[in-house]
């Protein structure tokens, strides 16, 4: 063999060791990809959480740069049946305990259920309402001017079943139930009230305490033993691909500063 030849057969192996090494470098390079965890925590929460978790998103976001937090308001109930059929979400916030339980029997979670606060509901009227709530309680919702009452949807809003099973316990749901309206969740059902669709509204109290409604109407909370205790909790879903970010920030709304934002919107806190 002559030098042009041997040089033209070594070149040839040195192309063919390129192509494999770099054809190495991509397969790994996406197997990485595959198991590397996602940028952006994604989480399903019920909408009584609107503002408290807002606010613990962005102070966690402060103590925690990455990953960035995308959280999706509404129904647990709806969002039980979309995890259940395999929604892309990361981390599960119910208003009502038994949805996470059901998914981690169906073993669509990971880690334990976990309980973070109790829920309370009010009857809340606008502040240029003639009605005096906090003198009449429940008794307001039978006034004349009070035309509609809004409520979240029973069948998949558990403020909804709330309010329901506290207007029965009350003994007025027969004499309201013709003027009761129907909001997707307990955030519609105040916004019902909010821009005038509705009267009067049975809202969570975490929604009537926030900034942005405390200061537009007037509320009687329902005393706790006129419906089935709240118990709201969640759970990590096993499909995520932020395991530790996940649990990380499940831990920080469950400690000592999360409960304390918690309380601050009205939640009543279960036992540690």
């Amino acid at each position: 063999m002559n030098i042009r030849n041997r040089f033209c057969s070594r070149s040839t192996w040195l192309v063919l060791a390129g192509v494999i090494l770099t054809g190495f470098r991509v397969f790994a390079a996406s197997e990485d990809a595959q198991k590397s965890p996602s940028t952006i925590l994604t989480i399903a929460a019920a909408a009584d959480l609107r503002f408290a978790l807002d606010d613990l998103v962005k102070e966690f976001a402060e103590k925690f740069p990455a990953p960035k937090i995308n959280v999706s308001y509404g129904s647990s109930g709806n969002f039980f049946a979309q995890l259940q059929n395999g929604a892309p979400f990361d981390l599960f916030f119910s208003a009502d305990i038994e949805y996470p339980r059901k998914l981690a029997e169906k073993g669509l979670g990971t880690d334990d259920v976990f309980l973070y606060a109790i829920g309370c509901i009010v009857v809340w009227l606008p502040k240029d309402s003639p009605v005096a709530v906090e003198k009449l309680g429940i008794k307001a919702l039978l006034e004349p001017s009070i035309r509609k009452i809004a409520v979240a949807n029973p069948e998949h809003a558990p403020y909804g079943r709330a309010a329901v099973a506290a207007l029965k316990t009350l003994n007025v749901y027969d004499q309201v139930a013709p003027r009761l309206v129907y909001g997707e969740n307990i955030a519609q059902t105040a916004q019902f009230v909010q821009s005038g669709a509705a009267d009067a509204g049975i809202l969570a109290l975490s929604l009537a305490v926030a900034p942005q409604m405390r200061d537009a109407g007037r509320f009687w909370q329902v005393p706790l033993d006129a419906y089935p205790r709240m118990e709201q909790g969640g759970i990590i879903l096993k499909s995520t691909k932020n395991l530790e970010t996940a649990r990380a920030f499940r831990d920080f709304v469950l400690g000592e500063h999360g409960r304390e934002v918690l309380k601050l919107y009205g939640f009543s806190l279960p036992e540690k």
